[in-house]
């Protein structure tokens, strides 16, 4: 059965992983959404999730344990983290004691070179998120004092973008050479899925294989909004 996103006509057969990279819970100061009631959503709607990461605002939830919900839905349930620099908000994934130890998460402008270069240094992947977007978004300070060095992956499609957001990130993203993802930055249960990463003939259980997924660079952003919300 083939179905059609905004920017992708793929069949669901073909696809080995499709995670949404970026969600929030009630962890999350802004968050609405429990990390169970995430799971029966994509259950109850047949979502074509395998998975999701939950990337908290300025934060790493080091102490949530999701193995009995990855067991109970047949997901596969990973943590990274959305911080704030000076150049807009940046997911990372792979957080670990080195890179916990390099900045402090909780800090609204972190230098977003420093966040690039310790996660690096960390074995983790940082990419900033809804790159589109006025004020918080990457390229929005690209006008302003123009780009920099170390950004190799943006996410191109976000479920909580307004019109013009997501198409400025694709664009951008092309001219600079960037890689894209996508994410739903979900904070309500209904809006998990609306945008996605797919990852083809590749299996992803834990955040370390999602990381050298990431570095090998064969992916690609979905949207499902469409789908998901009519």
């Amino acid at each position: 059965m083939k179905r059609r996103s905004l920017y992708l006509s793929f069949t669901f057969a073909d696809i080995r992983m499709i995670l949404d990279l970026h969600t929030h819970s009630v962890k999350s100061d802004d968050g609405r959404a429990k990390v169970e009631n995430y799971c029966k959503w994509i259950q109850k709607k047949e979502l074509p999730l395998d998975g999701f990461v939950l990337t908290e605002h300025r934060q790493f939830d080091d102490q949530s344990d999701y193995r009995p919900l990855e067991d109970a839905y047949g997901l596969t349930i990973m943590k990274a983290s959305e911080v704030e620099t000076d150049y807009g908000h940046v997911l990372v994934f792979g957080v670990n004691d080195d890179l916990l130890n390099a900045f402090d998460f909780t800090n609204v402008r972190l230098p977003i070179e420093m966040v690039l270069e310790e996660s690096s240094k960390a074995g983790a992947f940082a990419a900033p998120c809804h790159p589109g977007r006025k004020r918080v978004g990457l390229f929005a300070h690209y006008e302003e004092k123009g780009p920099i060095q170390g950004v190799h992956t943006v996410e191109t499609l976000n479920g909580g973008s307004i019109p013009g957001e997501d198409e400025l990130s694709s664009n951008m993203a092309e001219t600079l050479g960037y890689r894209g993802f996508g994410g739903s930055d979900s904070h309500v249960v209904s809006r998990i899925g609306y945008c996605a990463t797919n990852f083809p003939n590749q299996r992803i259980d834990d955040i370390g294989q999602l990381v050298g997924a990431l570095k090998a660079g064969d992916f690609s952003a979905i949207s499902m909004k469409e789908q998901i919300s009519s």
